[in-house]
């Protein structure tokens, strides 16, 4: 089972379905090793050419940038791709606009803010608390009683999270309510950013390809 942030992956197959507005207008692809763009219907939009190319959103170090001129390139309008160790904004017609340069990043302004539902484990099983010192003889104590092989609170709605769970081995997503929102039936799903900055999740059928998923289990 893989736990950890990972942005270098592979992304695998598409099913196509009618525009959501939930979800991004450009979605990166991997083909052949190379990451390019398609829209919600599958088509490319970008030619797969970069080692990496994340979703277009915002970038804080530069829209805080000490160069005024370049703080434009920091808005959700501009993705960031790389291509031979050389790290790019795009626009959406893959035209690059900017090349990082350590000197004109800003600090992001924004305070981390804490998630407020945790993870709890207990005799090997993870549930569910906003408490710092659950009692595991109160069940009051938890939103979710251990129970589950891994949970994993997503970065996103703080009242409403998202949860990656682990039940007989198998991936899922579920609600602070325990309801499954995603069901188990994936060996692997990423603990990276994109439901927060896509509303997707990034799932594996094997473990090896990986595509997106949106909240209704949609692929893209």
């Amino acid at each position: 089972m893989k736990r950890l942030l990972n942005f270098t992956v592979v992304y695998f197959s598409i099913s196509t379905f009618g525009q959501s507005a939930d979800i991004p207008e450009l979605i990166p692809k991997t083909i052949n090793k190379n990451t390019g763009y398609i829209d919600q219907k599958g088509n490319v939009i970008i030619e797969p050419q970069y080692h990496i190319a994340m979703f277009f959103a915002e970038d804080c170090n530069l829209l805080n940038s000490p160069k005024e001129n370049l703080r434009q390139f920091g808005s959700a309008d501009f993705a960031t791709v790389e291509q031979d160790r050389i790290t790019y904004r795009i626009d959406k017609l893959g035209k690059r606009v900017y090349q990082y340069q350590k000197n004109d990043l800003g600090k992001c302004l924004t305070p981390y803010e804490a998630l407020k539902y945790k993870a709890f484990v207990y005799n090997g099983f993870y549930g569910l608390t906003i408490k710092t010192d659950a009692d595991v003889r109160n069940f009051r104590d938890f939103e979710i009683y251990p129970q589950y092989q891994m949970l994993y609170v997503l970065d996103g709605n703080i009242e409403d999270p998202m949860i990656i769970a682990v039940r007989e081995n198998k991936f899922g997503i579920i609600n602070k309510k325990n309801q499954v929102v995603i069901p188990f039936e994936y060996e692997d799903i990423k603990t990276n950013l994109s439901w927060k900055t896509a509303s997707l999740f990034e799932v594996s059928k094997n473990g090896k390809d990986y595509f997106y998923i949106n909240k209704n289990n949609h692929a893209y």
